[in-house]
């Protein structure tokens, strides 16, 4: 144990641990400049502004930079195809060289999107119903009918189109609308015996409205209806109703007798 002292005191022995030393700090500093030289740490290139420019030019300022790209596409309504709405990384922010910047541009084709049941709605309501679903309103028409500033028909270049149609979204659509007028009066229409949807069909094209719906007996089936009494119905001395009057029927299970 003295021997192990004594060789601790010894010049030899410090010798030993200061070169020890040496060469964990030179292998340190090695490995920490290299480091730094291999990331190349705190070098690097401003991220260009390319936000709301055309892609091709986008492209063009960061390929020329050195920077690769990366783009997907989305469609935005009122926004001109082909234009860089995001950017990743934000412009100002040092990068390496040759590192991937992620674009998001406006799309040329829309997606289409079905439209939404606006008939008998008023102007009002079904502007803000199409403006939800992406649509806008052309041109407005008015034909003879009671119901002022309602949703009489729905057209798309030109032709009449239904509830759930696929149509490019951002399209403008053509509305015809209810003037107010309309006959005063019309005939009642005989809906005894009539199944159900005929009935609401003829009281649709007559300018009435189908009203209180009463179930006779017992009902298993809603696709086969009869209509056994209406009011008001034809009599001698009533012929004719306001234009726009709710008709209530009562129905039982049935079919149509001929």
């Amino acid at each position: 144990m003295s021997k192990f002292t004594a060789y601790l005191k010894t010049k030899s022995f410090r010798n030993t641990i200061i070169s020890a030393i040496l060469v964990v700090i030179v292998v340190v500093l090695i490995a920490f400049y290299s480091l730094g030289y291999y990331t190349r740490h705190g070098s690097g290139v401003l991220v260009p502004k390319v936000l709301n420019m055309q892609i091709d030019r986008a492209l063009s300022t960061l390929k020329d930079q050195g920077f690769g790209v990366s783009i997907d596409s989305v469609y935005v309504l009122d926004q001109t195809p082909g234009t860089v709405i995001e950017q990743d990384p934000d412009a100002g922010t040092n990068v390496k060289d040759g590192r991937m910047i992620y674009l998001k541009i406006v799309k040329n084709q829309a997606p289409n999107v079905a439209l939404p049941d606006i008939i008998d709605a008023p102007y009002i309501s079904a502007e803000a119903t199409l403006s939800n679903y992406g649509l806008k309103i052309g041109d407005t028409t008015y034909k003879a009918d009671i119901a002022r500033n309602h949703v009489l028909q729905v057209k798309f270049a030109g032709q009449p189109i239904q509830a759930g149609t696929k149509i490019p979204k951002g399209s403008k659509v053509d509305l015809v609308l209810g003037d107010g007028s309309g006959a005063s009066e019309v005939e009642i229409p005989d809906l005894v015996n009539q199944d159900l949807d005929a009935a609401r069909f003829v009281l649709k094209n007559s300018g009435l409205t189908m009203g209180l719906i009463t179930y006779q007996g017992t009902i298993t089936d809603s696709t086969n209806l009869v209509i056994v009494s209406q009011s008001p119905a034809k009599t001698d001395s009533a012929t004719k109703v306001a234009n726009g009057t709710h008709i209530n029927v009562t129905v039982t299970q049935g079919k149509k007798t001929p």
